[in-house]
């Protein structure tokens, strides 16, 4: 009985060593970021609040300010109106904004946009698949995307007004 008990640790031990020794390896060892500057964005469609599907492909021909964020993080709350200040004048100038919301509730969501009076799209990544795509680590990350669909510039962290305003003025056709 004794023998048959350390067996069974010995396998439980073996098989935590190696999901340990897995989870280091992905984490430290594989490279997170997948989308690097000067490769073409991956396309995605993702919906809305409103219920309309966003293809990143559609917005060729124009700068995109691809904007990965959470309704619970304090940098990315701080940025938004920033984001939104600058839109309403690059707009015009043929820059788009895609704010990419990571996982959370249509609820939570539209809560947060109505707070801060977002003119923006605002598009949901429910399951994750876009941030994955892209290789976003913390949030709020930001990909700049020229008109060619080239990624021209990856900041990770909070925006100032300027920086966003520089950024979407780098991305205009």
């Amino acid at each position: 009985m004794k023998k048959k008990r350390l067996l069974m640790r010995s396998i439980i031990l073996i098989l935590l060593i190696g999901a340990l020794g897995y989870t280091l390896y992905s984490n430290f060892i594989v490279s997170k970021e997948k989308v690097k500057v000067g490769s073409e964005a991956p396309d995605f469609i993702l919906t809305d609040l409103e219920g309309k599907q966003h293809q990143l492909s559609d917005y060729k021909g124009k700068g995109v300010f691809l904007n990965f964020w959470g309704t619970w993080c304090e940098p990315c709350e701080r940025e938004m109106p920033y984001m939104d200040n600058q839109y309403e004048y690059y707009k015009t100038q043929g820059v788009e904004v895609l704010a990419v919301n990571i996982a959370e509730s249509n609820v939570a969501v539209q809560s947060f946009v109505d707070k801060h009076d977002l003119s923006f799209p605002v598009v949901l990544d429910k399951d994750r698949q876009v941030l994955n795509a892209y290789g976003v680590g913390p949030l709020p990350t930001t990909f700049l995307i020229n008109p060619e669909g080239e990624v021209v510039h990856i900041t990770s962290g909070s925006l100032t007004e300027r920086m966003v305003r520089d950024f979407m003025d780098q991305i205009k056709p």
